[in-house]
């Protein structure tokens, strides 16, 4: 599998649809199809009516409106209903030097990545984005037209949120958000650094709500395992910036390394053995590592599910 580095420098593409289908096309060989070819309840969209065919899904009224015979599309049964979600708090854009390479665009590429993905293997999917509250929740379909708004979203987040600072996340109200929300039983893949205020248990209160309400989770951990994990700074003072805040410290990194390495591995360890008690499934990702861990993952667990 190659890394996104190798496929299309970041600058030179705006057609995530493209690029995520490049991505899955490169990992994957054959995918599962749906046995389902009905209508569901669900009403999609208007296609023009084709000359022979069956008037019994045409849109009579639209055609008293407008003198043209078009037919009703329905969302075809689905396997699976997914909701992606993803953290955009001002956390998400470091490394922030290199926007384009950030946790956000990291977990946008993923997301749009497992869009393409889930629409081939005949799984609804629907997108939510969160800080300090939701911003964006569309509901789970299968149509191509949901699919570019749900695209057009994800440009939107690629493109403009890294330059907004000082913006903080707030986990488990946007989660527990969620949970009220989603009224049909769903897949929630999030993408988070799960950097704030809130401890580990906090955090697992409204993935709690989630898994009550019969939702599967799935929770990628997003980030920079050079700098965030290892702490690799080159060993001279350094000025740090809180992005959610603000704040700025100068210090060397050397002086704080191993503190702020067990502080880190306290709470992602705590935070992964309470998801595990759960039944969460709970995934490191790496920024500069290959999207495979996140489709091979997501996979897994499609299988165990089906």
């Amino acid at each position: 599998m190659e890394q996104l580095n190798d496929l299309i420098p970041y600058e030179e593409f705006d057609n995530l649809e493209f690029l995520a289908q490049q991505i899955v096309e490169g990992f994957l060989i054959g995918l599962h199809r749906s046995p389902y070819h009905g209508f569901s309840v669900e009403f999609a969209e208007h296609r023009l009516y084709n000359k022979g065919e069956s008037t019994k899904h045409v849109d009579w009224k639209l055609y008293a409106r407008s003198d043209k015979m078009f037919v009703k599309q329905f969302e075809e049964e689905t396997n699976m209903r997914v909701h992606i979600v993803i953290d955009t708090s001002s956390s998400m854009l470091f490394p922030y030097q290199q926007k384009n390479q950030s946790k956000l665009s990291f977990s946008v590429l993923c997301a749009a990545a497992l869009i393409h993905l889930l629409r081939k293997q005949r799984d609804a999917v629907g997108l939510c984005s969160f800080a300090e509250d939701i911003e964006i929740l569309t509901t789970a379909k299968l149509s191509q037209s949901h699919a570019q708004l749900l695209y057009s979203h994800l440009n939107k987040l690629f493109h403009t949120v890294g330059i907004e600072k000082n913006k903080d996340t707030r986990i488990s109200n946007s989660l527990h958000q969620l949970a009220e929300s989603l009224h049909k039983r769903s897949m929630v893949i999030v993408f988070s650094d799960f950097m704030g205020a809130e401890t580990p248990r906090e955090i697992l209160e409204a993935l709690q709500h989630l898994r009550f309400n019969k939702h599967e989770v799935l929770l990628f951990s997003v980030r920079d395992k050079k700098l965030e994990v290892d702490f690799k700074f080159k060993n001279r003072p350094t000025q740090f910036i809180d992005l959610e805040s603000g704040s700025t410290i100068k210090m060397n990194p050397s002086e704080i390394r191993a503190i702020y390495q067990k502080k880190q591995s306290k709470f992602y360890k705590e935070l992964e053995l309470l998801c595990g008690q759960y039944s969460i499934d709970y995934v490191d990702a790496d920024i500069r590592d290959e999207f495979k861990t996140v489709l091979q993952t997501y996979l897994l667990k499609r299988k165990k599910l089906m």
